[in-house]
């Protein structure tokens, strides 16, 4: 079944905690964590202490997004402050550093993942796709919400879910960006099992109907 992950960046974080518990209640799988640190993305947004409030106010699958410079010098430190699953990007290091970094997430017992920005082809995941349990392609430019869905990244997700059955079936293949009913269909139809979507979902007078919706039922 497809997954929905809510995007925390649309949420009232003045009432963050009852927030997750509404998207929960409303069918949500996951719920997608935005790390922004103002170098790698223009925008700043939250980090380890939000991350660690969270967790005490949840037990839904936590994934984060790590849209930082040289994320491996943080990944152990979100692990223990409750992610499980970090996500790295490819243009965030040398392949290298990108590999000790989703190493050192394993170590900890959480999933890895890896993103790739709309210009990074598909072929650079493949250094890292036997060791990963998920792959986010960016179907807008990664650092703020409200963008429109990219249309040009669906042979991309499509590419991607073709290297993903021949190397790791295992893996989900999550989309994130402008994401509605109409494009949902669009992202799962290319081959995406996880989507991330902020506003569709938080902006909802309705949330239980809009995550259906982006479900397809």
């Amino acid at each position: 079944m497809l997954k929905i992950a809510p995007s925390i960046l649309a949420a009232d974080f003045a009432r963050l905690g009852q927030e997750v518990d509404d998207v929960r209640a409303a069918g949500a799988d996951y719920i997608h964590f935005d790390v922004m640190d103002g170098c790698f993305v223009p925008n700043i947004s939250f980090g380890l202490p939000v991350l660690q409030s969270l967790r005490r106010a949840t037990d839904l699958f936590l994934d984060v997004h790590l849209m930082i410079e040289r994320p491996g010098r943080y990944v152990e430190r979100f692990c223990q402050a409750g992610a499980d699953l970090v996500n790295v990007h490819v243009e965030a290091g040398s392949t290298e550093e990108l590999l000790k970094a989703i190493e050192a997430v394993k170590a900890l017992g959480k999933k890895a993942g890896v993103t790739l920005k709309p210009a990074t082809g598909a072929e650079a995941i493949e250094p890292f796709l036997p060791l990963i349990d998920l792959i986010l392609v960016m179907t807008v430019e990664p650092g703020s919400g409200g963008q429109s869905f990219m249309l040009d990244q669906l042979p991309k997700i499509a590419a991607v879910r073709e290297r993903i059955e021949r190397l790791n079936p295992a893996c989900e293949l999550e989309v994130d960006g402008g994401i509605t009913p109409s494009t949902a269909a669009l992202a799962k139809a290319a081959g995406a099992n996880v989507l991330v979507s902020g506003s569709a979902v938080f902006g909802a007078a309705d949330r239980r109907a809009a995550i259906r919706a982006l479900r397809g039922a």
